[in-house]
C-alpha cells in the first residue's frame, strides 16, 4: 500500500525545469562552411463528417529537402538539430547544447545561445565583438531548411526564427493523412515501470486513491503514446499483519466459510472494522499474530482464506478501474516477498546493512533516521519490499525509468530508498543525467469545501465508487435538463444518454484533478467541475462537439478532403492555430520529461480558445477557403481527441 499522507497544508508547486534536449551527435561541420495499453473506449463514437527587439537583421532561408534524421521529432527538436549544426560551425571548439524556446513576441521560436557563448569566448582571441555578433553568425550558419522562412537577430544575440507557413500547413496535412501517432514525441527511454493506485487489500478504495490512479494512468498513456513500453504496476498491499487478524476473525465467526463463500465476509469494510475491534482482545491478538506466521509459512488453510479475501477486494477495485477506464497489472507485496532475502543479502555483502537497536538498517547520508530494512522482530517492511521490487524491475523487467505515484507525504521514504539503491550501485548518480532512473511523483491532498481532507458528513472517507456514480448522475441530470429545454431530447437514445453522461461525468472528475499542478492540494467541488464555463472538461467536451457539428453541417467528406484538398494559413488566426497545433509533440514531451499532466491540460484549453478565435474571425462553411478551414477544424478535433485520450477522458461527439 502506498499510504496516503496526512499533511493538511498545501504544498507549493515548483516551476518545472526548462526543457533541454539532448540530441544525437551529428557529424561536426568544417569551420568555414554552412555547416500497460489502455482499453478501447466504451462510448459510441459519432462521425465528425457528414458522409462517411531593437537591433535587427533579417535573413531569408531557402527551402531544401532535409535528411530524415533532421525531420524526426517535434518542431523544437528539429530546430534544435539545425541550431546544433550552426553552433558547431560558429564555435567549433566549444561544446554547447542548443537553447531553443518558443518565442512569445518576436517570432515563432528563439535561439538563446549567444549570451552564454559570449561569456565563454570573450578574452580568448575570438573575432566576435559582442553577443549580437555571435547571434548573427548563428543565424548565418543555419543549414538551408524548408522549415524556416526567415530569421532575425535582436538585442544581445537572440536569434528569432519564423517558420514557413507552407511547411506548417504541410505538417498538419501529413498528420491528417498518416495519423496523430506521427506526432508522437521521441523520449530517451524504451521501457518504464509506472507504479500507481496501489490500494490495500481488505480496504475499499476511497477518494484518497483517486489522484494516484488518475495521475498514474495519464502518465502511462503519455509514455505509451510516445512509443515507450510501459509496465503499469499495481503494488497492492496484499501481505502483512492485517491478514492474520482478518483470517482468524473469519475462522472464528464462520467455521464453515468455505461452504458459504463470499457471504461469510459480506461487506469487506464492515468485516475489516469488526476484526480490528476484535484485535483489542489479547487472546485473539496472539492468535492473529500466529496466523500471520502460518500464512507466510504456506499453510494451505490460511492461504485459501487469504486468497478469498484478496479476490473479494480485487472485485471491488475493479468496479473503480472499470469506471475510470484504467488498466493495471497487479504485482503486490506478496509477489516480491520471495526476493527480499537475496536482495538483503546482496546489500549486506556490500556492507550497507548495519545492526541498530535490534533492527537491521541502512544509514543514509543527510537523514537523521536510518532506513529500516528488517524490523527488530525479524519482519520485513515497506523498505525491504520496495528494494526487492526495484531490484526485480531493474534486473528482470529491464526497466530504464521506474516512476512511483504516491502522495507527497512519502517523499522522505522515497528519497532514502532511492539513496540506498544508489549506494548499492543499482542506479547512477542523478548529476549524470542518464538512465537508469527512478522518480517519485508526489501529489497533494483532495480537500472538501471546508479546506480540510475530503470526507462525508459522518467523517468517513468518501468511497470512490459512490463519488464516481454521483458524478455520472449529476452529469446525466444536467444533460437531460439541457436537452429538454432546447427540444433535442428526442434526438437522443437512452444508450447515448447513458454513455455521454458517463464520459462527461467521469471526465469532469479526472480533468478537475489533472489540470492542477499535481503537487498542490485541490478542492473537490461537483458544481465547479461539471460547469460548462471556464477551464473544465465539460467546456472542452462542448468545444470538441461544436467542431464536429461544424464539419457535419458542411456536408463534406473530410476523409476525401484531406487527400484532395490543401491547407493554407494566410489569415493571421489561421496561422496562430496552425502553429499551436504543430507544437503538440513538444508539449507531450515536456509533460513526460517533467512528469506533469497539467501541461497537457493547459495546452488543450489554450487550443480550444485559439480555435474559438479562429472560428469567430474566419468563416468556414461557404467561404472560398472552406476546404482548408474544414481541414484545420478536423486537425483541431484530432489533436483535442488525442489530448482527451492522454488524460483518460472519453471524447463526446455531440452534446
Amino acid at each position: 500500500m502506498r499510504a496516503l499522507a496526512a499533511a493538511a497544508t498545501a504544498v507549493a508547486a515548483p516551476t518545472p525545469a526548462r526543457l533541454r534536449f539532448r540530441l544525437p551527435l551529428l557529424p561536426r561541420a568544417p569551420r568555414s562552411g554552412h555547416c500497460r495499453a489502455a482499453s478501447s473506449s466504451r462510448l459510441v463514437r459519432f462521425s465528425c463528417s457528414a458522409t462517411t527587439m531593437g537591433d535587427e537583421t533579417s535573413t531569408s532561408v531557402a527551402p531544401q529537402e532535409q535528411d530524415s534524421t533532421v525531420r524526426a521529432g517535434s518542431v523544437k527538436q528539429q530546430l534544435s538539430r539545425l541550431v546544433l549544426s550552426s553552433l558547431r560551425a560558429t564555435v567549433p571548439d566549444v561544446e554547447v547544447e542548443p537553447m531553443v524556446e518558443v518565442s512569445a513576441k518576436f517570432a515563432d521560436y528563439q535561439c538563446n545561445n549567444a549570451m552564454g557563448l559570449w561569456s565563454k569566448v570573450k578574452g580568448s582571441g575570438t573575432s566576435f565583438k559582442n553577443p549580437n555578433a555571435i547571434g548573427q553568425a548563428i543565424a548565418k550558419n543555419l543549414p538551408s531548411s524548408d522549415i524556416i522562412e526567415s530569421t532575425s537577430v535582436a538585442g544581445p544575440g537572440f536569434v528569432n526564427i519564423t517558420l514557413s507557413n507552407r511547411w506548417v500547413a504541410q505538417r498538419i496535412q501529413d498528420m491528417l493523412v498518416n495519423g496523430i501517432k506521427t506526432w508522437a514525441p521521441t523520449l530517451p527511454v524504451k521501457r518504464a515501470v509506472i507504479d500507481f493506485s496501489s490500494p490495500n487489500i481488505a480496504k475499499e478504495m476511497h477518494v484518497g486513491h483517486l489522484r494516484s490512479t488518475i495521475i498514474g494512468d495519464t502518465l502511462a498513456r503519455m509514455f505509451e503514446f510516445s512509443n515507450v513500453d510501459v509496465l503499469r504496476r499495481n503494488h497492492v498491499g496484499d501481505w502483512g499483519t492485517q491478514f492474520g487478524m482478518l483470517i482468524e476473525y473469519l475462522f472464528e465467526k464462520f467455521p464453515n466459510w468455505k461452504e458459504i463463500g463470499s457471504q461469510a465476509i459480506g461487506d469487506l469494510q464492515i468485516f475489516y472494522k469488526a476484526s480490528k475491534h476484535k484485535f483489542d482482545d489479547a487472546e485473539f491478538k496472539a492468535r492473529a499474530q500466529q496466523g500471520v506466521v502460518r500464512l507466510q509459512g504456506g499453510e494451505e488453510k490460511y492461504r485459501e482464506a487469504w486468497k478469498k479475501i484478496c479476490d473479494i477486494s480485487r472485485s471491488e477495485f475493479d468496479l473503480v478501474y472499470k469506471r475510470l477506464n484504467v488498466v493495471l497489472e497487479e504485482k503486490g507485496e506478496s509477489f516480491y516477498n520471495p526476493y527480499i532475502p537475496q536482495v538483503l543479502e546482496e546489500l549486506n555483502n556490500k556492507g550497507l546493512i548495519k545492526e541498530s537497536e535490534g533492527a537491521r538498517v541502512i544509514f543514509i547520508q543527510g537523514h537523521q533516521i536510518p532506513l529500516i530494512v528488517v524490523k527488530s522482530d525479524g519482519g520485513f517492511n515497506y523498505a525491504s519490499t520496495d528494494l526487492a521490487a526495484l531490484w526485480y524491475r531493474l534486473n528482470v523487467e529491464q526497466a530504464e525509468w521506474i516512476i512511483y505515484v504516491t502522495d507527497v507525504g512519502q517523499q522522505q521514504h522515497f528519497d532514502m530508498f532511492f539513496s540506498a539503491a544508489k549506494m548499492a550501485g543499482w542506479l547512477p548518480d542523478p548529476s549524470e543525467k542518464k538512465f537508469l532512473k527512478t522518480s517519485h511523483v508526489g501529489f497533494g491532498l483532495v480537500l472538501g469545501s471546508d479546506g480540510k481532507r475530503f470526507r462525508t458528513r459522518s467523517t468517513e472517507v468518501v468511497r470512490l465508487v459512490e463519488l464516481l456514480d454521483e458524478a455520472k448522475s449529476r452529469s446525466k441530470s444536467e444533460l437531460q435538463q439541457r436537452l429538454n429545454e432546447n427540444g433535442k431530447i428526442v434526438d437522443w437514445t437512452d444508450e447515448e444518454l447513458e454513455q455521454t453522461s458517463e464520459a462527461v461525468g467521469y471526465g469532469a472528475v479526472k480533468y478537475a484533478d489533472l489540470k492542477n499542478n499535481r503537487l498542490t492540494n485541490y478542492t473537490f467541488n461537483f458544481e465547479q467541475m461539471l460547469s460548462d464555463k471556464g477551464n473544465t472538461a465539460v467546456y472542452l467536451q462542448y468545444a470538441h462537439a461544436r467542431i464536429c457539428s461544424i464539419i457535419r453541417k458542411s456536408n463534406k467528406d473530410v476523409e476525401e478532403l484531406k487527400m484532395s484538398g490543401a491547407i493554407s494559413l494566410d489569415h493571421p488566426d489561421e496561422r496562430v492555430l496552425g502553429l499551436y497545433l504543430i507544437r503538440f509533440a513538444e508539449v507531450v514531451e515536456e509533460a513526460c520529461t517533467n512528469l506533469l499532466p497539467n501541461v497537457v491540460c493547459e495546452y488543450l484549453y489554450n487550443l480550444s480558445e485559439m480555435f474559438t478565435k479562429f472560428y469567430t474571425n474566419c468563416q468556414v462553411v461557404g467561404s472560398p477557403e472552406e476546404t482548408s478551414r474544414l481541414l484545420l477544424c478536423q486537425a483541431t478535433a484530432v489533436v483535442m481527441r488525442q489530448c482527451f485520450n492522454l488524460l483518460g477522458i472519453t471524447p463526446v461527439y455531440k452534446l
